[in-house]
């Protein structure tokens, strides 16, 4: 993976990017809760390090994969899709308040598609999707997997204004009468163990967002004669160190708890990794920019580009609401927490 993203031309656009990683097979990500999650996260952290617009998709598309393994086993076109050259996959779950993708059933699983589905990365691009869909009586959220290319679809070029995370374009896709297959039942999106298995792994690419500015902080320290790199700079650095140490270790062990409790809920130890890793590339960000000053942001283009989408992309966290929940999950343990 390493030497792939290394020989990555960095004037491509994100898509051709990930369409030349599914050419060599490196979205073929072990599986989550199988016993190598961590190498898993470890490829998520790499892509994150080359780019996170990149990983925005490259995430999305091994989610996609895992996904389709637990719960399209009973999808032909689905499997069919997957298994095709070249197929690039999204997963567009969030739901918007004002507006909503409705099912009309056609055949067995095969269903038509009707309205607007919001912050869709990469669907200019993408030749599949996931998305969540409801039924007129309310059911739902019902998974559905779509071939972009088809009459009944139009992705909008509009609504997507922010500077970072700019090559990911989460627009607004429109359906009209589009041909879609169901995957899984109503609510099994959510209900699966896979569900916090995904949400953890966004941690990963967070974290691996934050060792790219670390680093860059780190050789610079190093290229600079001792005397020459101040105690401040260097205090900067040993709180990044920190920060990223301490993180890594809660990755770590929340791969190795998802893969000794694959079929136990996981929501608290994917929020735990979610917050760690938002607090991380918070703070790093913050480090090696008061470090660094504004050359690092004006004259170094990659790490102007990892700064402005870092704190696009942890804002998928959902923040204090994120916390809440935490305290929840551990108000319902029994016994006491934070033993060593």
């Amino acid at each position: 993976m390493r030497d792939a993203l290394t020989a990555l031309p960095l004037h491509f656009d994100v898509s051709t990017q990930l369409h030349t990683l599914v050419r060599l097979g490196l979205d073929k990500l072990p599986l989550p809760a199988q016993g190598a999650t961590l190498q898993r996260w470890q490829a998520l952290a790499l892509v994150a390090g080359h780019s996170l617009s990149l990983a925005k998709l490259y995430e999305g598309h091994t989610d996609a994969l895992a996904i389709l393994a637990q719960l399209g086993e009973c999808n032909v076109a689905a499997e069919s899709a997957t298994a095709s050259d070249g197929a690039s996959w999204g997963v567009w779950a969030a739901e918007s308040a004002s507006t909503r993708v409705t099912i009309t059933p056609s055949s067995g699983t095969a269903v038509q598609l009707d309205g607007t589905k919001c912050w869709c990365s990469g669907a200019q691009t993408l030749s599949h999707g996931l998305l969540t869909a409801w039924y007129a009586d309310g059911r739902g959220p019902q998974l559905v997997s779509v071939a972009m290319h088809q009459a009944g679809i139009n992705v909008s070029c509009e609504g997507w204004h922010a500077v970072g995370m700019v090559a990911s374009a989460s627009v607004d896709v429109n359906f009209s009468q589009a041909q879609a297959q169901l995957v899984g039942k109503p609510r099994d999106y959510m209900a699966r163990p896979g569900f916090w298995h995904g949400g953890a792994g966004i941690a990963a690419c967070w974290y691996g967002g934050a060792r790219f500015l670390g680093q860059a902080l780190h050789q610079v320290l190093r290229d600079l004669p001792p005397e020459a790199r101040g105690a401040l700079r260097l205090a900067a650095l040993g709180k990044v160190d920190l920060a990223l140490h301490s993180t890594a270790a809660v990755l770590r062990e929340a791969a190795q708890w998802i893969d000794d409790n694959p079929l136990v809920d996981a929501r608290a130890t994917a929020l735990r990794a979610r917050l760690a890793a938002e607090d991380c590339a918070k703070q790093v960000l913050d480090e090696a920019g008061r470090a660094l000053g504004a050359a690092a942001f004006c004259r170094n283009a990659r790490f102007a580009r990892a700064a402005a989408d870092l704190p696009v992309f942890v804002r998928q966290s959902h923040a204090d609401r994120d916390s809440t929940a935490l305290a929840e999950s551990t108000l319902l343990r029994g016994d006491t927490p934070w033993l060593l």
